[in-house]
This record gives C-alpha cells, sequence and structure tokens, in this order.
C-alpha cells in the first residue's frame, strides 16, 4: 500500500479499484481538525449490484471451493502478514480516519492480522458429524457457506470489525461484501490490497463506501445476498432485519448498549477506576461495550464519583496522533448529540461533576471527560446510548437493587462486577441479562472470547469458534446401503 493518505480512494470489486457509477464523490474529514484529509468514490446502487454480482460469480464458479481448507489457511497468514508489515504506514490512517489514539490504531492493525491468523487456523477444524441410524443407513452432516455474505461495518472500528466479518466468511467459503462507513472508510481499503497479495480470486473480497440509505439499504435488501452482518444502531438493524425478512436472510446483529458495572461494598477503588478509564473514556466512549453506567452501592458512592471525577480531569485531551488520552468524537453531529445528552441529564436534575460541555477553544469535536452523578433508573442518560466518553452514576441499597438496576434497559451486550467475594461474583455474572460480563475489569478477551448482546442489543456472535457457525449451515446427508 501507498504512504500516506491518498487524496482519493476508489471502491474495490471483482478484484480491480473502480470509481463509482456516478461522479458522487464522499469527503472524509480529520475528527482531530475538522479538515478534510481525502475523498471516496461514493458507491449508489448500480455499485451495489455490480459488488455482489462480482461476489456471487466469485462463488458459483467454485473458485472459494477449490481452495482446499490447508491453502485457505496459508492465503489467510499471509493476510495477517501483510497487514503487520504494513502497521507503521496503517495505523496513522486509522488515527486521522477515526480519531483515536495511535497507539490503538496499532492495536487495531494487530488485532484485524489476529482475525485472520485466528480463523485461518479454523478454517481446515469446521468437522461434520456422522450419526447412527442403524444397520442399513449412513448418517452424516457437512457445513456449508451460504454463498455471498454481505458485512456494513460502523465507524468506530472499521478495520477490526471487517477483518473479523471478512476472515470468518473466507474460513468457511463465503464471498463478501462489505460496505465501509462513509465517516471512516479508509482503514478497511487495506483488507482490499491484503487479500489481493495473499491470492483471493476476484469477487471473494468487495469494499465499498456509500451513505447508509442508498448503498446501505441496496446491499441489505438485495435479492442475491445470502447473509447479513451490521453491526450499528438499533433503529438501522430494525430497518436492516426487515429489509432481510422479507427475502427470509439469516443475520448476525450486534446494535450497541447502554453497560452497567456494579461496585459492591468490598469492590477495590482501583480496579473501579482503571475499568472506568478503559471502559469509559478510551476512544472517547465510542465503543459499543463501553461501561456508560456504575451502579454504585450507597456506602461507596461519594467516594466512587469523586475518585471517578479526579481521574477524568486527569486525562490530557488532544489529538490522537499525539496519543493523548481523551481524542475526538467522530464528527460535528456526533459532538452535538454527547453533549445534547449532557445538558438534558442536568436538566432532568443530575449533576455534572466533570465534563458535561464541549471542549472550548479546540479545532476537531472535542468532548471531555464527562461524569454525571445523582442519576435515577428513570433518567434519558441511564437509558439512551450516548456514544461518548460520558459515564452516568447510579446508586443503590441491596445487591436485588443493583442487578434490576443493570438490567432495567433495552440493551443488553455487557456488564460488570467489582467485588472480591467470588461467590457474588458468579451471583451477579448469572444475574446479569447481557453477552459478556467483566469481573474486576473491563475488555479483557481477544478474538477467542464469543462477542453479542442479548435483548435489543442483538443477535448471533462475533469472534471465538461460535462465530463461524453464523456463516454456515447444516446439510445432512442419509445414505441406504447394504
Amino acid at each position: 500500500m501507498g504512504t500516506g493518505v491518498k487524496a482519493y480512494w476508489q471502491n474495490f470489486i471483482n478484484g480491480k479499484w473502480v470509481d463509482g457509477s456516478t461522479a458522487g464523490r464522499i469527503a472524509v474529514d480529520n475528527p482531530a481538525t475538522g479538515e478534510i484529509i481525502a475523498e471516496v468514490a461514493e458507491a449508489t446502487e448500480d455499485d451495489v449490484n455490480s459488488a455482489v454480482a462480482a461476489a456471487r460469480a466469485c462463488y458459483v464458479s467454485r473458485a472459494l471451493a477449490r481452495i482446499t481448507p490447508a491453502q485457505r489457511l496459508q492465503m489467510m497468514m499471509r493476510v495477517a502478514a501483510y497487514l503487520r508489515s504494513h502497521s507503521e504506514e496503517l495505523a496513522p490512517i486509522v488515527v486521522m480516519d477515526t480519531g483515536k489514539r495511535i497507539r490503538d490504531a496499532r492495536g487495531e492493525v494487530e488485532m484485524a492480522a489476529r482475525y485472520f491468523e485466528y480463523y485461518g487456523g479454523a478454517a481446515d477444524k469446521l468437522e461434520g458429524t456422522s450419526i447412527p441410524l442403524g444397520d442399513g443407513f449412513i448418517n452424516y452432516t457437512v457445513h456449508c457457506p451460504f454463498g455471498v455474505s454481505a458485512q456494513i461495518v460502523p465507524w468506530n472500528y472499521p478495520l477490526i470489525i471487517a477483518a473479523r466479518s471478512v476472515s470468518a466468511a473466507f474460513a468457511t467459503g463465503n464471498a463478501t461484501v462489505v460496505k465501509v462507513p462513509e465517516l471512516a472508510p479508509l482503514s478497511v481499503y487495506a483488507l482490499a490490497e491484503a487479500c489481493a497479495a495473499a491470492g483471493f480470486p476476484p469477487g471473494a473480497v468487495n469494499i465499498i463506501c456509500g451513505y447508509g440509505q442508498t448503498a446501505g439499504a441496496a446491499l441489505a435488501g438485495h435479492r442475491d445476498v445470502n447473509q447479513l452482518v451490521f453491526t450499528g444502531s438499533v433503529q438501522t438493524g430494525q430497518a436492516i432485519l426487515h429489509s432481510a425478512a422479507e427475502r427470509v436472510v439469516p443475520c448476525v446483529m450486534e446494535l450497541g448498549g447502554k453497560s452497567a458495572g456494579v461496585v459492591f461494598p468490598d469492590a477495590d477503588i482501583k480496579d473501579v477506576l482503571d475499568s472506568a478509564r478503559a471502559g469509559i473514556f478510551q476512544h472517547a466512549g465510542q465503543v459499543c461495550s463501553a461501561m456508560s453506567r456504575l451502579v454504585v452501592h450507597e456506602s461507596r458512592y461519594d467516594e466512587v464519583v469523586s475518585s471517578v471525577a479526579e481521574m477524568a480531569e486527569s486525562l490530557r485531551i488532544g489529538a490522537g496522533i499525539d496519543d493523548h488520552d481523551i481524542t475526538p468524537v467522530i464528527s460535528a453531529g456526533q459532538l452535538d448529540r454527547v453533549e445534547g445528552y449532557c445538558l438534558g441529564a442536568v436538566q432532568q436534575g443530575a449533576v455534572a461533576v466533570t465534563g458535561g460541555r464541549r471542549a472550548g477553544n479546540r479545532d476537531g469535536y472535542f468532548m471531555p471527560p464527562t461524569v454525571i452523578a445523582d442519576v435515577t433508573a428513570g433518567m434519558t442518560i441511564a437509558n439512551e446510548e450516548v456514544f461518548g466518553p460520558v459515564l452516568a452514576i447510579l446508586k443503590y441499597d441491596t445487591p436485588e437493587q443493583a442487578i434490576a438496576i443493570a438490567n432495567g434497559t433495552d440493551y443488553g451486550l455487557a456488564a460488570g462486577v467489582f467485588t472480591r467475594d467470588v461467590a457474588r461474583s458468579h451471583w451477579a455474572a448469572a444475574a446479569l441479562e447481557a453477552g459478556q460480563v467483566y469481573v474486576n475489569q473491563w475488555h479483557a478477551g481477544g478474538v477467542e472470547t464469543p462477542f453479542g448482546g442479548m435483548k435489543k442489543s442483538g443477535f448471533g456472535r462475533e469472534k471465538g469458534q461460535e462465530a463461524l457457525m453464523n456463516y454456515v449451515q447444516t446439510k445432512s446427508v442419509t445414505l441406504r446401503v447394504g
């Protein structure tokens, strides 16, 4: 790949870089400065049709099926090696694209590579079963790919999320069409270069950039798409599900969260502070599994509020390329949205202990780390996903009340428990309605651990061995013998 941020980026369809079918271009800005850094070719419905047709032709031609699992493993290892070898070029693009810290951008490249290694290693281990039916019969099962997997990627971790979907799809023999987010599309194009260099056949990976209401809708509703993978808002996910239901297309949905960490009286304050730093302030809180609520026992409430606020005020605000602690949110619109939630919380009776208003006298889209106390369960800030560096802190009396507060939203993506009591941690983990529960930490786990939500946080799982089952359908074959 070339060095730096190119002025113009094309779509990748059928193994070639191509312009859009119209003259439309999408401007991409740097969240730290607000300046336009590049333009990308806008994909519209015609481009979606071309990309799906290329993926479909690749699948139907059996170009993927002819690649043995052992060969597939080697190709995916080459993708991982390509990404790692270009990390120092790619990481600054991730920073300018998404706004995150340079250390996190390097981590994003590394994790993208790990997905291809992990699922490459699984490609030759997708084994069926033999089922005894008695004399005269043989029964076995095989895992079959769906065909064309359409993947709509969000802007907060575009490279990681595209990598985890493409790698799982390719390990199972599916061709892919990836719609990258118009707010942060640039880093994902590296996957096209990596896959081409690794020997993927034309059409196996297609990457397009377009707006959700045009390209996204056309892809979700396309008659030749056989499976849909989406990460994003509940509202957009519902629209995609309606479209998929009309065609009876299976989906994997990760739809955000309002995750709570429950602080019991015996919690270690250091664990709480470390988790808040990583769980809500990293990447300006733009993480679907962010710890956006703390539910704290009344005996520790004042201590936790003051300690978290002190920690938040110590964080450095600035551009991700300089590795500051608090980096910008993705756009001017997102900054308005986050600040609006904070102002609304104060109007409803909460207290902004620190932060609460956008950072003044700065270019770019900076929201300071914000701690909001005296939050009650009925407030908007306690129920809706803010997607910014904003922590709401609630108080509870009994353990049962804590669990009820934590479970009291429409979401169920993640939850946390802070306690030194092992029995209590297991009790709370069982009671919390979340796809992943963290104990005395937040975000531990890698490509190996299944990830997904309950309730309106979605269904299906990404990551881990379990994710592969979302990309295959099981065929049972029975033979009469003798």
